[in-house]
């Protein structure tokens, strides 16, 4: 039944993302809210996937901020990537530039609003990062960031990533961190997807104005409060 899972989850989400990326390419054009629409169904439609074919279930701990913060987020696999835009109303996520290549995605994706780092491009695109960081919270988004700056095994916690710490002293916003769990469940553990809950739990909101040595600790220790030792 696992691998039966898999496959059906496999087909029936690939299939549909593709029909949802494709009307949010088209929606640059044609509608704005057809955008929004488009972005936050493909969110819904992987938990919709995830809940109802893998027997997922999502559980929270917790209450998001309201208004303009910086959630930084444990990343363990694709889905908390994909489920932002449900989890998190309109938010502006960091993400590494290479995603923002895939056809028609790519260009959606910009015109979403979603922000492409570039961990390779010195200070100027730490710049062109926070331009377009601070642009989404005159617009009262909420940026979401991954600190650890790519997907890690659940039980591991690597340091930070030094535009965090940047982030966080230019755009002087509160922080709220949150711990993930998906790696428990995920295929680059345990080569497929199984079936059981991924915890979100969302961490106190941490001041800002804080020095970096205390805020990383601080955000480094909550975001993995779920973390067990990888077996």
């Amino acid at each position: 039944m696992l691998v039966i899972r898999n496959f059906i989850y496999t087909i029936a989400f690939f299939g549909g993302s593709g029909l949802l990326v494709f009307v949010a390419f088209l929606a640059i054009w044609t509608s704005p809210e057809l955008l929004h629409w488009a972005v936050r169904q493909w969110s819904k439609y992987q938990y919709f996937c995830a809940r109802h074919i893998l027997g997922i279930r999502i559980k929270v701990e917790g209450e998001l901020s309201k208004g303009p913060v910086l959630y930084a987020i444990k990343h363990e696999s694709m889905f908390e990537t994909i489920d932002m835009p449900r989890f998190i109303h309109y938010p502006a996520v960091i993400a590494k530039k290479q995603l923002f290549k895939i056809p028609f995605w790519g260009r959606a994706a910009i015109i979403y609003g979603l922000i492409p780092v570039d961990r390779d491009g010195g200070p100027s695109a730490l710049r062109h990062m926070l331009t377009l960081a601070r642009k989404a919270v005159s617009q009262g988004r909420p940026i979401v960031i991954f600190p650890e700056g790519t997907r890690v095994n659940h039980g591991e916690s690597p340091p930070l990533q030094s535009g965090f710490a940047g982030l966080y002293k230019m755009l002087k916003l509160p922080v709220v961190p949150i711990a993930v769990n998906s790696g428990r469940l995920s295929p680059k553990r345990n080569r497929y997807w199984h079936k059981g809950i991924i915890t979100y739990r969302i961490g106190d909101v941490i001041p800002p104005g804080l020095p970096r040595a205390e805020v990383e600790s601080r955000v480094h220790s909550a975001m993995n409060a779920l973390n067990e030792p990888a077996k």
